[in-house]
């Protein structure tokens, strides 16, 4: 089943953030991560020491079918970061098939800022700003895909 939630993002203070919006929906974050605690990534620096304690990624179920997710931004994304601008719709999708459609029909005309790919949290994810500068995120959780296994090998 194909879900759509929004995905916010921060200059620093996503945690306060999420722990305000956790004040007035209830319930539990099921993960936290930080900057810090990403794997090296091939090709890419390492994180700055400022931005090890940030939020990578803040989740807070809403209901059964929607989520609250957030980061904070940094690096050459924080320079573009504007209220009003820092929000995403998030696609998430049963499988890679499917997510390639969305996302390219999604970036037709538009600008992808990071390609569809396999990524070290097992997704297959992708970001863009569609033709109306609407931001996207298209992501499909590979653990529960298999296809992808055998596509990639």
């Amino acid at each position: 089943m194909t879900t759509v939630n929004i995905y916010l993002t921060f200059n620093g203070n996503c945690k306060q953030a999420f722990d305000f919006y956790k004040s007035i929906f209830g319930g539990e974050y099921p993960y936290v991560g930080t900057f810090g605690e990403m794997p090296p990534q091939e090709g890419m620096p390492p994180i700055p020491e400022e931005m090890k304690a940030k939020i990578m990624h803040i989740s807070l179920p809403i209901s059964k079918e929607t989520m609250l997710m957030g980061s904070d931004s940094g690096g050459e994304w924080a320079k573009k970061l504007k209220q009003g601008n820092n929000f995403s719709v998030s696609v998430n999708v049963d499988n890679t098939e499917e997510a390639d459609r969305i996302f390219n029909a999604l970036s037709e005309g538009g600008n992808i800022t990071m390609p569809l790919a396999k990524t070290f949290w097992e997704s297959y994810f992708g970001m863009l700003t569609d033709k109306f500068g609407i931001n996207w995120m298209v992501s499909c959780e590979l653990s529960t895909h298999k296809t992808f296994e055998k596509e990639n090998k």
